[in-house]
């Protein structure tokens, strides 16, 4: 079974999925949402269609370790999740992973454009990459 990876937006959701051996992370997609229903009804293809057997959640603790907005967000999310998939979720502390994902991007000369594109679905899979990495 395959790891997800999520980056939750305000209005979009990274992903980023694990190979079959769980030791490579690979950014996946970015899904744009309007509500969680949303969401639920993709990633419940995307787990059928990629043998997911696992989330792996970014949590945007602020920089100075306190639990904002993001975070109340993200245990809203998590709820949604645990309500719709009988899955495990594992929470990740995703502290400067969109950062991360920038300078990557930059680092291989992608345009602005393209960046913005694809950079939630690379922050998963720094979250992700996190994860395999403590595992």
């Amino acid at each position: 079974m395959r790891v997800l990876g999520l980056d939750l937006g305000t209005k979009t959701l990274g992903l980023a999925i694990t190979d079959k051996t769980n030791l490579i992370a690979t950014p996946y997609q970015t899904l744009h949402y309007q509500n969680y229903e949303e969401l639920v009804s993709h990633l419940k293809k995307i787990i059928e269609e990629k043998e997911i057997g696992m989330f792996v959640l970014g949590y945007p603790k602020n920089m100075n370790n306190t639990l904002g907005q993001a975070v109340l967000r993200t245990e809203e999310f998590k709820k949604v999740l645990e309500e719709n998939f009988s899955l495990p979720i594992v929470l990740i502390d995703e502290r400067l992973s969109t950062v991360e994902a920038e300078n990557i991007l930059i680092e291989t000369d992608m345009s602005r454009k393209k960046r913005k594109k694809v950079i939630d679905s690379y922050a998963a899979a720094i979250i992700l990459d996190t994860y395999l990495k403590r595992k």
